[in-house]
């Protein structure tokens, strides 16, 4: 009898998150983007969310918890119930975070259950116009000439905009200063300004200046042109043979979150990244909207995690 009321138990107990899964969900739901509106996760997540919400027929609202290069809106998903309500969209960032700061108050692959990339977008090389640089290897010379005094800007120590310029500098050959900003919107206000001279900014959150002309682009970071700006060369063929580094960005739950649960959420993310407005939409803005498996998203953050370990050993870069 105590085995029969056993089995029973168990097999109510797998029944639950399928049955959550199903009636899933009853009230609204929150990304909580890890850095400061206006910029490029900002602006990914407000395109994502109503389309989400139309689908689901529930709210879905972006929650914008910035600080300490997304390990403040991290830790918050992490310690979050694992119901599918809270849910975050976060960059590459995520796998950089470990190898710089080494007492995390979250594990990066325990605390986070992976649901789905949602799009990738090189990094975009933009000056202030004033620049004496007309392309890449214009700006390699400058550079070379101008050792410790050309600064540029990124969204924060330990960004995907601060590993493209590291890349740079060991590439190119050129020792540039960092100057990391607490978000992209402010940092990208600050080379329109002259106070700063260049960065290796989102597409996102630096092709609409570029476009008003208040900015002026030499290059992308991918391995191959962005359809967004295919008169732009890539770093690589502009004059840093083998240089690529590209940005993604992904949809994650708490770590303890029911693979039905998962499962569900995925399926809704692949229906609105292959709504034709919404794919037409990101792509003007530089981002191929790339869905994958959770399989396959997990697959790659252990990938960069080790790539970023590598880059940051070899630049000797550190928290700061």
């Amino acid at each position: 009898m105590l085995r029969t009321l056993h089995l029973m138990a168990i097999m109510m107990a797998s029944a639950i998150p399928a049955s959550h899964a199903q009636t899933f969900p009853v009230k609204p739901l929150r990304i909580i983007s890890p850095y400061p509106p206006g910029g490029g996760n900002d602006t990914l997540a407000r395109t994502i969310a109503p389309r989400l919400g139309e689908n689901l027929r529930q709210n879905v609202l972006v929650d914008n918890r910035p600080g300490a290069n997304t390990i403040v809106g991290a830790e918050i998903l992490a310690r979050s119930a694992p119901d599918g309500y809270t849910l975050i969209l976060l960059p590459n960032v995520h796998a950089i975070n470990p190898s710089l700061y080494p007492k995390l108050p979250y594990h990066p692959i325990r605390d986070f259950a992976p649901i789905s990339l949602v799009g990738t977008s090189p990094m975009v090389l933009a000056l202030h116009p004033s620049v004496p640089a007309k392309d890449v290897r214009g700006l390699i010379a400058l550079a070379r000439t101008r050792t410790g005094q050309l600064a540029y800007g990124s969204s924060g120590n330990g960004s995907v905009g601060h590993m493209a310029g590291a890349l740079f500098d060991l590439m190119a050959g050129v020792k540039m200063q960092h100057i990391p900003y607490k978000g992209t919107a402010i940092m990208v206000t600050d080379v329109i300004s002259g106070q700063i001279s260049l960065t290796f900014g989102s597409a996102l959150g630096v092709l609409p200046h570029v476009r008003s002309g208040r900015m002026r682009a030499l290059a992308v970071t991918g391995e191959k042109r962005s359809p967004a700006v295919p008169e732009l060369p890539t770093v690589a063929e502009a004059g840093v043979p083998g240089y690529s580094i590209v940005l993604w960005y992904g949809l994650m739950a708490p770590g303890a979150t029911p693979a039905e649960l998962v499962t569900r959420l995925n399926g809704e993310i692949a229906k609105v990244l292959n709504d034709a407005g919404i794919r037409t939409r990101l792509a003007t803005q530089g981002v191929d909207a790339a869905g994958s498996t959770p399989a396959a998203f997990a697959a790659l953050i252990a990938s960069d995690l080790k790539k970023y370990a590598d880059l940051i050993k070899r630049a000797g870069m550190k928290a700061e």
